[in-house]
């Protein structure tokens, strides 16, 4: 919890932040918070309040109340990083959704999973999924806003199927325990089709 504040119970004087998330830094929370101070209680715009602290990288949701005591208690919600995405020369941190929720970092984070290119709405599933692959991942890419692609360190693209990516993607991770596939001198494997795996 961090507090800011001076007296009068006619003025905001007291601004409390609290978040779930104990690592976070709030010093840009603070920051916008802090135009608060010495407004009058009844005056300030709560609408506008949470909509600037919105604007901090990295906050998901904020709820603010206005005590009687003068105190403004704000409760912020960050987003969580799950898997990075890149432009080809940074990465930046993604939550579930697809929202980039931090600065860009220079190097890629080691067993994170990278998407390239356009992204659906939800990438939690599939990030999950892939994590059991992260070693022989290069990216994932969204291809045609209806299936996804995983590009292999070892250049190989593993086309994955519209319906139940996430089934597909437990297959690869069996397939390749039991064979080793992913270390092969292949280019493509073409799991769209269900029913079939064609290897090229």
């Amino acid at each position: 919890m961090t507090g800011l504040g001076h007296g009068n119970l006619a003025t905001i004087h007291n601004i409390t932040i609290t978040t779930d998330d104990s690592d976070m830094d709030m010093v840009a929370v603070q920051t916008v918070a802090a135009g608060g101070l010495g407004a009058r209680t009844n005056s300030l715009n709560i609408d506008s309040l949470n909509r600037r602290i919105a604007t901090v990288p990295g906050i998901k949701n904020s709820a603010t109340r206005r005590m009687p005591n003068g105190t403004l208690r704000i409760y912020v919600q960050p987003y969580h990083a799950v898997a990075l995405w890149t432009d080809g020369d940074s990465y930046y941190p993604l939550s579930g959704d697809g929202t980039i929720v931090q600065t860009p970092l220079d190097v890629r984070d080691d067993g994170a999973i990278v998407f390239r290119g356009k992204l659906p709405n939800d990438i939690s599933e599939i990030t999950t999924a892939a994590h059991t692959l992260a070693q022989h991942i290069n990216y994932l890419e969204w291809i045609e806003n209806r299936r996804w692609n995983i590009i292999t360190t070892g250049g190989i693209t593993v086309m994955l199927p519209e319906n139940d990516a996430v089934a597909a993607v437990r297959g690869l991770n069996s397939l390749n325990e039991a064979q080793r596939i992913l270390d092969k001198n292949i280019k493509i494997i073409d799991m769209r089709d269900p029913s079939r795996i064609l290897v090229k």
